[in-house]
Order: structure tokens, then C-alpha cells, then sequence
């Protein structure tokens, strides 16, 4: 069956989604999921942008080994040096390039004529090429240009050594029809396109991103971009969970097939929606909770006697199963660490040891432990930078009734190795456990956003909260898990905070560099 190629912008054009902000470690697990999930390529950020994405992008680059890395740069020739200076480590390095083609965006983003733009593209490729085996062109805003413009640079680019064309719907302002027969006239009109893979790219701000990629399937796509769980700029982007399986269920419609390993889906897009902190909509089609769940009689009488009556999708198939309980307050750490290799992840010893340490201390409360707490327990442990000065939770104490004033009494150790103590109160048991905090804390802090989710279900399941703080002026998310909701929602504001010292360290290292 033909194979349709996967690039994952995920850890790029996803991780653009307002509010989101990650680190490297947790940039390269996701990575290295991605590399698990099969996708051909992944575009693992954009270096020209700052250091920290620099940095993050050389890390991925010189990690990865059996998926194709690229990385996102303007056409100018700063951005694709330094492109290459975070991939030249790869062993086949990309590099994605990008000018508007759009009479809108011409003529009053970029300022420049047609002609400029066609040069440009031209000369910026060719640079390119001289330093990159695989160089994509894409046109953004392509679905609101002028095609045969568009079709006159497509050929100019490929001449100069373009090997892929991206043609994005940047906006998600397209339809299915429209969309579909610009890909059928780029095949057409174009003379050497038969010298580049086409690519589609679409945004879903109309709801049509899976549709329109459907459409550019049909019409000679040979290439698919998009993110795990749909995340990215305004109302993100196609999820590539929804293509993959719409190929695998409907194979006698299309006659593709995209390579991924669909029983990686569920595990992947659980790893981006907890770091990330955008929780997948219970109707989200192919993972949401709901996805497999049957309400009506009807339905449940059906699924009893043949599940093919309203299941098109096993669970199964794209990874979901019953949280099977297997491990308990006597499981040893021989068992823990067969655990982590059946997930797939490497950790050090020292890693191991404090996972291990979590999930003891999670067995004396939870008698019942399952694969998603020990995944949660896992991944908090991966992503921790803890080489950095931070403040720790040393106790914390919330006394809250319906006619009493909530106060919190909290101590933290500050990054001087100080014990702070204080009290503080406020209208209801988070507000007065924050407020305490803040007065331990000497900087500007303002919560933008709180979030307190279960992981997996039962009275006794482990809380997962995220917050997003105004720290100095600047925007930082926080992540914390705890088996008490209050103590989950303190370690994820503090969490936060210690995410701002880092980026504050890092900044400063940068500048002594320079």
C-alpha cells in the first residue's frame, strides 16, 4: 500500500499554542515518543527564535536517531545558518523555509513584490541546499494566493533544489473542495513537481483541518503535516491521530497507509496533553474519554452482542486499554524498572531511584496502583531539572470551613537552602494556600490560569494540576502531582516559579557566553 509521509510539527508550530511554554527535557520526551509513534519526520522547533529553542532543537537533533529532524527558518540566511548549526549533527539534515506567497501578505506584512518574493524563495533555497540534503519550500498562506503565481515559483524552487513543497492553509480559511484542487493543479501545472514530495499543512480555525487533508490526499499529497491532539497556534492544527486511523478504517476508500505505530497514539497524545497542559476534549474523536464509552441502551445492547455494531475503532487499536492493576505496596524495584522498559523509556539510575521513591510513597495511600499513574510518576521524574536552584514544599497546612476565614500555613525552602515560614488567608482553600505562598516568594506573581484533573478515575486517584503565572512580567506554566488536590495544585505553582529561575539562569548564562 502506498505509504503517505508524517511530518509532526509538534514540538514547533504546537508548542506555539497560547499558554504553552516547554522545556528541553520535556521537549525531548515528547521527542522521543514521537520516535516511538513512527512519524517520518519532526520538526522539533524553530533555533532562529531564541537560545532556549536553539538549544532544545541541537538536543533533539543529536538524540534522535531513526526519525528525520528539521527545523523552521525564515528565508534569510542568519535563520538557516542557524538551523544548521543545530541540526549539522543528524544524520541526514533538514531544514524547513518559508515565505508568504498571498497578494495580503505581500503586500503589507512583507512588503515586497511578487517578483521579490519568487527571488527570494529562490535564492534562499539555493543557499539552503548548499548545506542541507532535504530542503522544504512551503508558501505560507498558499490557499489565499494566486495559484498560478504560486505554480510559477513552485517550479523556480524546485529547480533550485527544493526537494518538498508545503502548501498551507495558514489561516484554516479553506474548504475541502477548494483545497483539494489546488493540490490537483499544482500536479498539473507545474512540470518538474514530479522532482518533490507535496506536502499539506492545515490549521483548523473553520473545524476543516482533517477534511482539507483528506482532500489533499486525494488530489496527490504525498506528505501530511500536523500535531498530536490537534494543539497549536489559535484553533491548532490537523491532528495527525484523526488522519492516521481515517487511512487505517477507511484503506478501501484511500489506499494508504502512513507507517505510524497506532498503538503509540494513546501513549503520545497523553505525554503531550500532561506537558503541555491542554487536556483532550472527552469527545475528541479517535482519544477522547468518550471516544469509546456507550450511553444509550441501544447502543449498549449492540456493542454486548457484536461491537462492530457501533465500535468502527477498537480501543486497542490506537492503544486504549483497561487500567489493568498490577502493582502494589510489595512490588520491588525489579518490578518497577520491568515496568519503565515495557513503557519504552530509558532512565539513569539515579532517575529510577527517585520513580521508584514516588511510586512507594503513592502505594502507602492508593492500594491500587495502574499504567497511567506510573506513567504520571515517570515523566515527572524525566522532565525535572533538578540541578537548578528552586524552591521546595517543605509542609503546608490548610484549615477550611464553610464558617471559617481558609487560612494556609506553608514552608518552603527557598534556593539559599533558607526555611521559610508563613500564614496567610483567602476565600476558599487555593486562594488562601497561593496567597501564602506569593508572601514566601519575592517576586511579581500573578495566576493566569488553574487547572486540577484526575489521573485515571476512583476516589483515590492521583491529582495532576497545572497553572499558568505571570512571573516579572513573563509567562511560565507549572506541573505538579500529588494524591491530594492541594498539595498537587501547591507543587504546581511552585513549580511554575522554579521554571521562571530556570529561564532566568539560563538567560543569564547565554548573556556571559556572548
Amino acid at each position: 500500500m502506498p505509504r503517505i509521509k508524517v511530518f509532526d510539527t509538534t514540538l514547533r508550530d504546537g508548542e506555539q499554542s497560547p499558554g504553552v511554554n516547554l522545556n528541553k527535557m520535556e521537549k525531548l520526551e515528547i521527542a522521543k515518543q514521537l520516535e516511538r509513534l513512527g512519524v517520518d519526520v519532526m520538526e522539533a522547533g524553530f533555533p532562529a527564535a531564541s537560545e532556549g529553542d536553539f538549544q532544545a532543537v541541537k538536543l533533539i537533533a543529536d538524540t534522535i536517531k531513526d526519525v528525520s529532524v528539521t527545523a523552521l527558518a525564515r528565508t534569510r540566511k542568519a535563520d538557516i545558518d542557524r538551523a544548521y548549526e543545530a541540526l549539522k549533527n543528524t544524520a541526514h539534515p533538514r531544514i524547513h523555509v518559508f515565505l508568504a506567497t498571498s497578494p495580503i501578505h505581500m503586500q503589507y506584512k512583507l512588503k515586497m513584490t511578487p517578483e521579490q518574493v519568487a527571488s527570494q524563495s529562490v535564492d534562499m533555497v539555493t543557499y539552503a541546499k548548499e548545506r542541507f540534503e532535504e530542503v522544504e519550500w512551503s508558501a505560507e498562506d498558499a490557499t489565499r494566493s494566486d495559484w498560478a503565481f504560486l505554480a510559477e515559483v513552485i517550479e523556480q524552487v524546485i529547480d533550485a533544489g527544493a526537494t518538498v513543497i508545503n502548501l498551507p492553509d495558514t489561516v484554516g480559511f479553506t474548504m475541502p473542495d477548494e483545497y483539494g484542487r489546488m493540490f490537483k493543479y499544482m500536479k498539473e501545472n507545474v512540470p518538474n513537481i514530479d522532482r518533490a514530495d507535496l506536502s499539506c499543512h492545515c490549521h483548523n480555525d473553520l473545524g476543516m483541518a482533517a477534511a482539507n487533508t483528506m482532500a489533499a490526499i486525494e488530489n496527490g499529497a504525498t506528505q501530511i503535516e500536523g500535531t498530536i491532539n490537534g494543539i497549536g497556534e489559535r484553533a491548532g492544527n490537523v491532528a495527525l491521530e484523526e488522519v492516521a486511523v481515517a487511512l487505517k478504517i477507511r484503506s478501501d476508500h484511500y489506499g494508504y497507509d502512513t507507517g505510524l505505530k497506532l498503538d503509540e497514539i494513546k501513549r503520545s497524545s497523553d505525554l503531550v496533553a500532561k506537558l503541555t497542559g491542554m487536556y483532550v476534549q472527552a469527545n475528541k474523536a479517535i482519544i477522547g474519554r468518550n471516544a469509546y464509552a456507550h450511553e444509550s441502551g441501544i447502543h449498549q445492547d449492540g456493542v454486548l452482542k457484536n461491537s462492530e455494531t457501533y465500535e468502527i475503532i477498537t480501543p486497542e487499536l490506537v492503544g486504549v486499554s483497561s487500567n489493568t492493576l498490577f502493582m502494589g505496596k510489595h512490588s520491588g524495584r525489579h518490578a518497577f524498572k520491568d515496568k519503565v522498559g515495557e513503557f519504552g523509556i530509558e532512565m539513569s539510575e539515579e532517575a529510577l531511584t527517585a520513580a521508584f521513591k514516588s511510586f512507594k510513597a503513592l502505594t502507602d495511600h492508593k492500594k491500587e496502583v495502574t499504567d497511567d499513574d506510573i506513567y504520571t510518576l515517570i515523566m515527572e521524574v524525566k522532565t525535572d531539572q533538578s540541578e537548578m536552584s528552586r524552591y521546595t514544599l517543605e509542609t503546608f497546612q490548610v484549615n477550611y470551613g464553610t464558617r471559617n476565614i481558609t487560612t494556609a500555613t506553608v514552608s518552603l525552602r527557598t534556593p539559599d537552602g533558607e526555611s521559610v515560614q508563613t500564614a496567610a488567608t483567602g476565600n476558599g482553600s487555593i486562594e488562601a494556600l497561593y496567597s501564602t505562598i506569593s508572601e514566601l516568594i519575592d517576586h511579581d506573581m500573578k495566576l493566569l490560569d488553574y487547572q486540577i484533573n484526575s489521573v485515571g478515575g476512583g476516589k483515590d486517584a492521583l491529582a495532576e494540576s497545572h497553572v499558568q503565572l505571570m512571573v516579572e512580567g513573563q509567562t511560565v506554566n507549572g506541573r505538579g502531582t500529588a494524591q491530594d488536590v492541594i498539595e498537587a495544585s501547591a507543587n504546581a505553582y511552585i513549580n511554575a516559579v522554579n521554571r521562571y529561575i530556570l529561564n532566568v539562569q539560563a538567560n543569564k548564562a547565554q548573556v556571559m557566553n556572548i
